[in-house]
């Protein structure tokens, strides 16, 4: 995927973001596709090839990812909402659907409590709205020094086959192995730290007012057919796909049952 050029965003966020910005369709609604840690957008690569035939799709590197400049420290996710809310401005995109996974799940909750009047409908995959434990914050700090100290290469190895399953494409597997030790230690020990601190979303869950759609794969040992199904249970208008021969990354991989799901969705929306 040939990178874009990086947009100059609004004074609110202060960090130009590299971006994909695909399709033109005005018929239909866009699609905002926001990835997890520690990736970039071309997680994607699936979604935007298959439904920029008939929408716009735009799918942002995260600050700290990708093409997006690093901002070391702390990068919380209300940073990276403020990011993509100033992107959208920036595109003059009004409203939109908004998908994410994992992290990019979390993220996408933090910008439905943001700014929902833009939402038309949310996609939450493979992602858990609680926040962290104790013992979790402990645990993303030292991993996020584990990073610093270290680089990604031996943290991208140990987490390869729960990210993908251990049965999945090697292509799949190695696209992930590349993405993860592309990503600048730096923003993923920031995201890291960030994401230790994140808020609680479950209460957001059941006042959100648009459809929404629940994904998640069957082997994932990340985030458990268990935390969907939750999620499902809170949400007031939510489908649950749950799909078989996948872990934590389904959209890659088992693209045409992920992609089957989010057109059914997408045609919902559009009405």
């Amino acid at each position: 995927m040939t990178p874009s050029p990086a947009s100059r965003v609004s004074r609110a966020s202060l960090v130009s973001i590299a971006y994909e910005d695909k399709g033109a369709d005005a018929s239909s609604t866009p699609l905002v596709l926001v990835h997890g840690h520690p990736f970039d957008r071309t997680m994607w690569a699936p979604q935007i090839e298959t439904f920029s035939a008939a929408r716009r799709v735009i799918a942002p590197d995260l600050r700290g990812y990708g093409a997006s400049p690093v901002v070391p420290g702390i990068t919380l996710l209300s940073d990276f909402a403020r990011d993509i809310e100033a992107l959208l401005d920036h595109l003059e995109v009004e409203t939109f659907v908004l998908a994410g996974l994992s992290m990019g799940g979390q993220i996408v909750m933090e910008c439905y409590d943001r700014f929902p009047g833009r939402i038309r409908g949310l996609v939450l995959a493979d992602t858990f709205p609680a926040a962290e434990t104790a013992q979790g914050r402990r645990t993303r700090n030292a991993m996020a020094d584990r990073l610093l100290r270290e680089g990604m290469r031996g943290y991208a190895d140990e987490v390869l086959e729960k990210m993908v399953a251990p049965y999945a494409d090697a292509e799949v597997k190695a696209h992930v192995h590349r993405m993860m030790t592309a990503t600048p230690p730096e923003g993923a020990a920031a995201a890291l730290r960030g994401r230790a601190e994140r808020p609680d979303y479950r209460t957001l869950l059941t006042r959100v007012t648009v459809p929404a759609l629940v994904v998640v794969g069957a082997d994932d040992a990340y985030t458990p057919v268990a935390d969907a199904q939750a999620m499902h249970a809170a949400l007031p208008d939510s489908a649950l796909r749950v799909i078989d021969g996948a872990a934590h990354m389904p959209n890659l991989e088992r693209p045409g049952e992920f992609n089957e799901a989010l057109g059914a969705f997408l045609a919902r929306v559009d009405g």
